[in-house]
């Protein structure tokens, strides 16, 4: 056979195996997008199309199938085809002549990681919250077209590979679903790293001067992150993206894609995003190391019909939130004194939840998909039984890090290790696959003391030890009083906005969320200021009469304040040399 034909032959076997898909932006000013997918070579007597439940990167479920409407299916030659539900999220079509042509309308008005926005100025859009696909197909390659609308100068970044103007191709439905896209007229900056390209593609309403000042601090940070691994990962396509929408419209967010991220926010760069918005870009980045191809176990194969569930969220969300403000200072964007004290906020929600009682972090990890962007519209205690993985696993990253410095080992040695073992052989790891690679990193006594102790039990480090070990002063304000419940003001009303903290003055007095708080020692109370002021004045062990208003029924208690369990993380100027130098060696850029 000649060769020629042979390749012909090939390209056309391929070609009538690939799924097409194609969205135009006719309603945008409605937040309407109309999309059509062709599957021809359908061999199954039925075919169902599915819109996803859940996202990459994202643990709850998500029903993206409710913002679907005008479906219709048709054979090759156009005629209808019959359509049937057995779910709210799926369409079973029959009657096909081996090629299914789908047609529907999508509405879209939230711009974020997980859901997709059309409007004038973008098409903002998350795959799986967009696109239809056949499960039975998903091995299938997949073209895409965006017919941007006319005089609109949209432009296209995504991470899929561009066959020709405004049409790309993913090699199977998982890449095609874990690409974000995003249509408009942004601006792009891009350099060139380890012979790998390295793109910022920015939709904003600021000036270049502001995006180039922006790009000079997201370099330094993929330089830094780098510096940690050793290495960058080997993109695909050579190329990483980084999509970001800062506008009014956009919803402050950041997900993470194996070849690029999406990062949105209100604020724009000369609003307070030039330094509100960057951490989002250094946790990201991070994530194309550990959590895209450094793989939890439990998330392989994702499922897009259910939610996710991984015990090693602490790990891949947590540790990357450490390196998250670490690396800003490395970049020369944090202060030492900044980064220290970006620390206080997280430890204190970490170390005075009352939730260590009730899960350890790979127990906390599995509420993963109740609390990532998930919604309910029943009250729950997470005051009291939920920590976020990310701030859990973020202050673990840093006691371990302290621990292997103190014996002249560190954190980033040890992730360059996990990075060689499971993320470039892309062989996906257990959290026993993490404790046997610390053990042999660090030896087993580090190795089983952390997770036995801190991993698999809910316990707390050593911690004025290991600050001592860098300079750092860990001390509790233990005069001051402490209520144990947060409270806001409306209207000349204030009110207990949160559960009790388990065994706090508050929880022990038997006082709610919902409660109003009318008057504390005869003093009437009509303002946060004058709530704080009581607070501010009263010692531990005072003891407040308060008369508070439930379910319109005026009651009286009384609440004995308890020593305030804050602790203040500072540098200690007086720390001796070695410990000066400890500091500097962990803090400094690499």
């Amino acid at each position: 056979m000649p060769k020629f034909f042979l390749f012909f032959l090939i390209s056309a076997i391929s070609f009538a195996q690939t799924n097409s898909y194609e969205i135009s932006f006719d309603n945008a000013v409605h937040h309407e997008a109309n999309i059509k997918v062709s599957f021809p070579n359908v061999k199954s007597h039925d075919l169902t199309v599915s819109m996803s439940r859940s996202s990459p990167g994202r643990y709850a479920i998500h029903e993206f199938a409710k913002n679907v409407y005008g479906f219709k299916a048709t054979d090759s030659k156009g005629n209808k085809l019959e359509v049937t539900r057995k779910d709210p999220y799926s369409w079973n079509i029959t009657g096909h002549d081996g090629t299914v042509n789908v047609e529907y309308l999508l509405f879209g008005n939230r711009a974020d990681g997980t859901y997709s926005q059309i409007d004038n100025t973008h098409a903002h859009l998350n795959m799986p919250a967009t696109f239809m696909f056949a499960e039975e197909l998903e091995h299938r390659p997949i073209e895409i077209t965006f017919n941007t609308p006319e005089n609109s100068n949209w432009k296209v970044a995504t991470q899929l590979k561009k066959t020709k103007t405004n049409s790309f191709m993913a090699p199977d439905l998982y890449y095609f679903m874990d690409s974000p896209t995003e249509l408009s007229d942004f601006s792009l900056r891009e350099f060139k790293l380890d012979s790998q390209n390295i793109r910022f593609a920015l939709h904003h309403d600021g000036t270049d001067a502001e995006l180039d000042e922006y790009f000079d601090q997201v370099k330094r940070i993929v330089e830094q992150e780098k510096q940690v691994y050793g290495e960058l990962p080997a993109y695909d396509y050579g190329e990483y993206t980084f999509i970001a929408c800062y506008l009014p419209n956009a919803s402050g967010d950041g997900m993470e894609h194996r070849n690029s991220t999406i990062i949105t926010d209100t604020e724009g760069l000369a609003n307070g995003g030039m330094k509100g918005n960057i951490g989002t870009v250094s946790h990201e980045f991070f994530h194309s190391w550990n959590v895209e191809r450094i793989r939890p176990n439990d998330l392989e194969p994702f499922n897009f019909s259910k939610a996710n569930m991984s015990g090693s969220l602490w790990f891949a969300e947590g540790f990357t939130s450490y390196y998250t403000n670490l690396i800003l200072h490395r970049a020369n964007i944090l202060t030492a004194e900044e980064y220290i004290k970006s620390i206080n906020g997280t430890f204190n929600y970490v170390w005075n939840s009352p939730a260590h009682k009730f899960f350890n972090p790979i127990e906390m990890s599995f509420q993963a998909p109740f609390v990532d962007a998930a919604t309910s519209v029943d009250p729950v205690n997470r005051e009291n039984t939920f920590i976020s993985y990310y701030s859990y696993g973020s202050v673990l990253g840093l006691a371990l890090d302290l621990e292997l410095r103190s014996k002249g080992l560190n954190l980033d040695d040890f992730m360059k290790q996990v990075w060689n073992t499971f993320g470039k052989t892309e062989v996906s790891y257990t959290i026993k696959d993490l404790h046997k690679s610390l053990n042999k990193y660090a030896g087993a006594e580090i190795g089983d003391n952390f997770f036995g102790n801190y991993i698999y039990k809910s316990e707390m480090p050593k911690y004025a030890e290991l600050f001592k070990t860098v300079g750092l002063k860990h001390i509790q304000e233990v005069e001051k009083g402490y209520f144990g419940a947060s409270l806001s003001a409306y209207n000349n009303v204030v009110q207990i906005s949160s559960n009790p903290k388990i065994d706090s003055p508050a929880y022990l007095a038997s006082l709610s969320s919902g409660d109003i708080i009318t008057s504390v020692n005869g003093k009437h109370i009509s303002s946060m200021k004058d709530w704080e002021n009581i607070i501010d004045e009263s010692k531990s062990g005072t003891e407040l009469e308060l008369l508070f208003k439930r379910d319109t029924k005026e009651e009286k208690t009384k609440v004995t304040l308890s020593k305030d369990p804050t602790y203040v993380i500072s540098i200690d100027e007086n720390a001796d040399k070695k410990a000066q130098n400890a500091r500097e060696t962990w803090l400094a850029t690499k």
